[in-house]
């Protein structure tokens, strides 16, 4: 039997219940499809720190993959025509791949059942729960997320991760293409790398510092590595996952005991949870304007407003510098995030996709559910039952960066310029006009 793995955020080898499903064949193809990133909202392409980061973590699971007599066949192209080819060719048994939300990894998997005459079989994800938990606690996902966090956590603890590696079987007789490196390298101002090794590191290095003891006080830092855990690049292309988190946390603090702080890192992870859930429940409601709801708001597209907000030059100092990091290192803050999508939304009055979109292409921790679930979220057209977030952006300024230090490190003062300018025929643009 013969059977092929298709990895998208599961870069890992240990706790990754799917490699090991599929490690049952006598021969195993490990397929690995580029992101394809489709023009949307006026972006289209890859970052290049977030480009660098998977192709260091393609370059980490293939290096790990080589004492046990594999390798990662890395191939560009949809899904729906790539592995069809592949399966006809080495007369593939069976497909295997890991649950991942999104429209289009929706359909992909759809249109492969249809195409295919062989088992096309879905395993568990980058969850913490497993989906039966989920479904028997949540039959109906709650809108919110209090009334998930109430329920998951009185009822529920994440398993144990799997620390053996899998024995995997031999390739088919192929030729293995060499994966290029990046084309850059990691910024100054985050040297994250990519891969599983770089993801345990920081994790025990968070952990053995004691900075997981102050998290919740410094989790609003708005530099890497200052309060962040920064654990999110890893979870996002899955070379961690979030059960091996959990699992740390709980040694952690049997070790040193509980704390509010340890505590606030699992309720992070129960966020991540929420969006991943939430994001395949949605489906392409993820995408739409007014999120599944189909909510009416009042909303524009002036590009100039979006051009000067994604390049950091509008009359905020502190998002130009949340904007300039971002592009710069493929990072930022939580809070950063937060204050960004309020600009843009209920400042400049723009589509939340757009800046969704703007997210996505730069993001080392891009992941569908988190980034779209938050921007639905600040926009009050997803999980937030107030109704979404507007942000008075000198007082976060004041409140987060009272010195003005992180301004200034990224180049946040930028000339100011008016809300609106003149069209050719010189007829002033005001908002009674729009």
């Amino acid at each position: 039997m013969r059977a092929i793995y298709w990895f998208r955020n599961d870069l890992r080898l240990h706790d990754h219940p799917g490699l090991v499903a599929a490690s049952a064949a006598n021969e195993l193809l490990l397929v690995y499809l580029w992101p394809k990133q489709r023009p949307w909202c006026n972006t289209q392409g890859l970052g290049e720190q977030r480009e660098r980061f998977i192709s260091e973590s393609l370059l980490e699971l293939a290096k790990d993959l080589q004492p046990l007599g594999q390798n990662l066949l890395v191939l560009q192209g949809s899904p729906e025509l790539v592995i069809p080819d592949l399966v006809r060719d080495y007369g593939v048994d069976a497909l295997h791949t890991s649950q991942c939300p999104g429209s289009y990894e929706a359909r992909a998997l759809r249109v492969l059942r249809e195409r295919l005459d062989i088992p096309v079989l879905e395993h568990p994800g980058s969850a913490l729960f497993k989906e039966a938990d989920i479904a028997g606690l949540c039959p109906e996902l709650p809108e919110s997320f209090s009334p998930f966090r109430r329920r998951i956590e009185k009822n529920l603890t994440a398993d144990e991760p799997s620390r053996d590696l899998p024995q995997l079987p031999a390739p088919p007789a192929l030729q293995f293409h060499r994966i290029p490196p990046p084309r850059i390298k990691p910024p100054l101002g985050l040297p994250l790398r990519g891969g599983s090794d770089a993801g345990q590191r920081r994790l025990k290095q968070f952990l053995e510092s004691g900075a997981i003891r102050r998290y919740k006080q410094t989790r609003n830092c708005l530099d890497p590595l200052e309060g962040s855990s920064t654990l999110s690049p890893w979870l996002s292309l899955g070379s961690i996952s979030a059960r091996e988190i959990a699992s740390a946390v709980r040694e952690h603090e049997a070790a040193h005991g509980p704390n509010e702080s340890t505590y606030w890192l699992y309720f992070e992870l129960l966020w991540r949870d929420y969006f991943f859930w939430r994001a395949l429940r949605d489906g392409v409601a993820l995408f739409r304007h007014g999120g599944r709801e189909g909510a009416v708001s009042r909303c524009t597209f002036e590009p100039r407003n979006f051009a000067r907000w994604c390049a950091g030059d509008t009359n905020h100092p502190l998002v130009n510098a949340f904007m300039h990091q971002l592009v710069s290192t493929g990072w930022m803050s939580n809070r950063g995030r937060q204050i960004a999508a309020s600009c843009l939304i209920h400042d400049f009055g723009i589509d939340w996709r757009y800046g969704a979109a703007f997210f996505e292409k730069h993001l080392i921790d891009y992941d569908v559910g988190s980034n779209y679930g938050n921007w639905q979220y600040i926009a009050g057209v997803g999980a937030d039952p107030r109704g979404g977030r507007a942000f008075n952006i000198d007082k976060q300024a004041a409140q987060y960066d009272p010195d003005g230090v992180f301004t200034q490190k990224w180049d946040g003062h930028r000339p100011p310029q008016p809300m609106y300018v003149t069209d050719a025929a010189d007829w002033p643009i005001s908002p009674k006009d729009t």
